[in-house]
């Protein structure tokens, strides 16, 4: 099965699909974590092309399954307020309070929206679209299925969810006790939203073991 993994650097899922004996690219403008690249192909890790992979989609669109990780800074409920124009009070500015202009930031969740629809309309069969709970089921459209990652031996709650196209529901694998919401806790750091997107290795070697379809099929 020749398989693409959108918007992942650090290899996780697609080293799991590699395992498994797949053709498997992973895409990302970052560079993979675990060094592999379009130089040379190796079986247990796979191939990285280091670009958009909207250029690499136009470029060779035949995959039999896409599993995509689209950024989701501009569709975080989280981030909701900076949406509006509104006033926002701060003791250190002269007046007491500035003038919030939301437009740029609307631009941006435009922006973002547009990117999941086209990754979304790709010819390809089997598609899943991965994002945390946000504002995408309002902007966009329902999610499929959500999952946690104590189904899946992680001790830990991050509510993800899946939106699915010609695939089966997850089921869990390994359900587990002694959950905290480790990766909301993160201290700030330059590379917190490296970890808060990185996906569990128990959900990546889920997708490979239960998305594991014969070529074609």
């Amino acid at each position: 099965m020749k398989v693409l993994i959108a918007c992942e650097y650090s290899g996780v899922v697609r080293r799991a699909f590699a395992a498994k004996g797949h053709t498997v690219m992973s895409c990302d403008f970052l560079a993979a974590e675990d060094g592999a690249s379009l130089h040379g192909l190796d079986l247990l890790f796979g191939l990285h092309y280091q670009g958009d992979v909207l250029e690499l989609l136009r470029l060779d669109p035949d995959w039999d399954l896409m599993i995509a990780h689209p950024p989701c800074t501009h569709v975080a409920g989280s981030g909701a307020r900076w949406l509006t124009d509104h006033w926002v009070k701060k003791k250190s500015h002269p007046q007491g309070r500035y003038w919030h202009d939301g437009r740029a930031k609307r631009a941006s969740q435009a922006e973002s929206i547009e990117f999941i629809r086209q990754l979304w309309a790709a010819p390809i069969k089997r598609k899943c679209i991965e994002n945390p709970v946000g504002m995408l089921p309002k902007l966009w459209m329902p999610w499929t299925q959500k999952i946690q990652p104590f189904e899946y031996g992680h001790g830990e709650t991050k509510a993800t969810c899946l939106w699915l196209e010609n695939l089966p529901p997850l089921v869990p694998t390994n359900l587990v006790e002694g959950r905290e919401g480790r990766v909301w806790k993160m201290p700030p750091s330059k590379d917190r939203w490296k970890e808060r997107s990185r996906t569990y290795q128990g959900i990546a070697d889920a997708f490979a073991d239960q998305w594991n379809f014969n070529e074609g099929g």
